[in-house]
């Protein structure tokens, strides 16, 4: 029996609850994780999971196991890392981004990424809902604005800056709000999947604006943001990188003088003892990148 396969097999049921879910993650089958885990049983002579037809749960004994494991495998991932070939950032790295961001900031820089790194191959899950790293095994997450897991190790590598835009057949309608106050009679596409929801901030020379905003639309996603911008349907406030090249013709950035805060990009991942080299490699090439980027640099944030 390989004993650290079948703690790996173990932790990770574990933490994602599902013998399945393991096996898919593993490239396996379902009986291999689950023959793994009653050997690990069997050769300590305690159960650790109790079984059921929608779920596993740890057993007291499985608890004080689990804590134990996590810490030595670690200790084996940090003294791998540490000598030969092992030192190199290579394997897979399983990295969330939200969907927007993800096809229009980390996508078209990932070729860059991966010439640089070649034994790293990368699995990106796109999606604007929140994601449990340990859950899903992410390895590291790209989250835009404050993060407030205290779990979790965060890292800011740039800023999201932000712009009030319509379209021109909209202002043909309703016509131009000169103020934010002035949005409180506009119809605003509200992005929901934001902290502060339908209550939108500026920054001004003459300080902090904040106004509650209302319309007929609102989406949790920034790709539907974006599409009902285009469409006419009313004002958003939204990052610039969203509209990027298409910022020209009929759409209107407006309210200049008013600038909708910026929100932070960070950089997510578990915490521990140590970081695998392929994790630091990409949230320092995005940094790096970032940095280049008028509408994600750090720059005058």
């Amino acid at each position: 029996m390989d004993r650290i396969a079948c703690m790996k097999s173990f932790v990770r049921t574990v933490e994602t609850g599902s013998f399945s879910a393991v096996a898919r993650e593993l490239e396996t089958t379902q009986p291999t994780i689950s023959k793994q885990i009653a050997a690990l049983e069997e050769y300590l002579d305690v159960q650790l999971l109790i079984r059921s037809t929608r779920a596993v749960s740890l057993t007291n004994a499985g608890a004080r196991f689990y804590e134990h494991c996590q810490r030595v495998l670690e200790a084996v991932s940090e003294a791998e890392a540490s000598v030969g070939q092992r030192q190199k950032a290579a394997g897979v790295l399983r990295v969330s981004s939200p969907v927007a961001f993800g096809q229009l900031q980390i996508v078209p820089r990932l070729k860059a990424f991966l010439d640089r790194y070649p034994d790293i191959k990368i699995d990106l899950l796109m999606t604007d809902q929140f994601v449990d790293l340990v859950e899903e095994g992410v390895d590291l997450a790209i989250r835009i604005g404050n993060v407030q897991d205290t779990s979790l190790i965060t890292q800011r590598i740039g800023t999201t800056r932000r712009i009030t835009v319509a379209h021109q057949s909209y202002f043909d309608r309703a016509g131009e709000p000169q103020t934010p106050e002035d949005l409180i009679h506009h119809n605003c596409i509200v992005y929901t999947r934001l902290a502060t929801g339908n209550e939108w901030h500026f920054e001004s020379s003459k300080g902090p604006i904040k106004v509650t905003v209302g319309g007929n639309i609102q989406a949790n996603s920034s790709v539907a943001i974006r599409e009902a911008v285009f469409a006419g349907l009313g004002i958003a406030v939204a990052p610039i990188w969203l509209f990027g090249d298409a910022m020209h013709g009929d759409l209107r950035v407006i309210l200049k003088a008013y600038q909708p805060v910026p929100l932070p990009i960070h950089a997510v991942y578990r915490r521990g003892r140590f970081i695998p080299a392929k994790v630091r490699c990409l949230i320092d090439f995005l940094s790096s990148e970032f940095k280049l980027d008028p509408w994600v640099s750090d720059d005058g944030a």
